[in-house]
């Protein structure tokens, strides 16, 4: 079984062909194997894709823990990366990925031997409001959305503490039936936002594509910040602008290997 590694500012996934699936019915247990930091090739996700020519594909994701997720922006960066590699494509071209949180479409930018920077369309967010969530009998006040999932994020501090204590709580309350990925995020300038992110199904994540579109909405709906703006997460810098046609998220990905998985191939093998 060959495994694609990929990372987009330290966000890393295995990307694996639809095909080499067809004797393995319990994804959700691979997922977990291969995304194993120490027994595993290690990963915050597994992308399962089909190509559909060389600058389409469609694509599924599962966390680490092999819960779903619909979309990832960065996921989504990376298997384009792959895709670009493979197909020797140009600066200009673009590449469309089809996922359960629709059509994401990439313009490549920049490419350097296996690192690709691109600018995706993300679709618009939705369901933007504030919310006032009780959590361990303290009233926090966060910004709840949808940018193809669900997203929660809470301006103010950033800190590890709040990371481990106050996002990890948010991740899974109640509130969110289905869980929520959590951003905290701080306005250092009107085109500038810091972030810590609990990535739904991971913990803690060195960045987030989505997470970094969230907290440039919440940013710039309740806190004073520019619509095109700097999303500063431990990973590195990604730009989102937020025009009238959607959300656009700008990034760089880079192909690391490509592996041969000799663990095990289906449940109790």
């Amino acid at each position: 079984m060959n495994l694609i590694k990929a990372h987009a500012y330290g966000n890393d996934f295995l990307l694996l062909e639809n095909r080499e699936l067809d004797d393995m019915p319990d994804r959700a247990t691979l997922t977990r194997a291969v995304c194993d930091r120490h027994r595993g090739l290690g990963a915050d996700g597994l992308i399962a894709f089909k190509l559909e020519g060389e600058s389409r594909a469609r694509m599924a994701l599962l966390n680490a823990d092999g819960s779903y997720s619909e979309v990832s922006g960065n996921g989504v960066r990376c298997l384009a990366a792959w895709m670009a590699m493979e197909g020797d494509l140009s600066i200009g071209a673009a590449i469309e990925v089809d996922t359960d949180a629709g059509t994401k479409r990439l313009e490549l930018l920049e490419r350097t031997d296996a690192e690709f920077t691109f600018r995706a369309a993300m679709g618009a967010p939705e369901d933007v409001r504030m919310a006032r969530i009780d959590v361990n009998g303290t009233a926090i006040d966060a910004a709840t959305l949808r940018v193809g999932n669900p997203q929660c994020v809470v301006l103010g501090d950033v800190t590890v503490e709040r990371l481990r204590g106050l996002a990890a709580s948010l991740a899974v309350h109640p509130h969110f039936p289905a869980g929520t990925n959590v951003e905290l995020a701080a306005v250092e300038a009107p085109d500038r936002v810091r972030i810590l992110i609990w990535e739904r199904g991971v913990g803690p994540t060195e960045s987030s594509g989505t997470g970094a579109c969230a907290a440039a909405v919440a940013a710039i709906a309740f806190g004073g910040a520019a619509r095109s703006l700097d999303v500063v997460s431990p990973g590195g810098v990604q730009h989102v602008e937020w025009r009238d046609e959607g959300l656009f998220l700008t990034g760089s990905a880079q192909v690391l290997a490509v592996c041969s998985w000799y663990g095990r191939r289906a449940p109790g093998a």
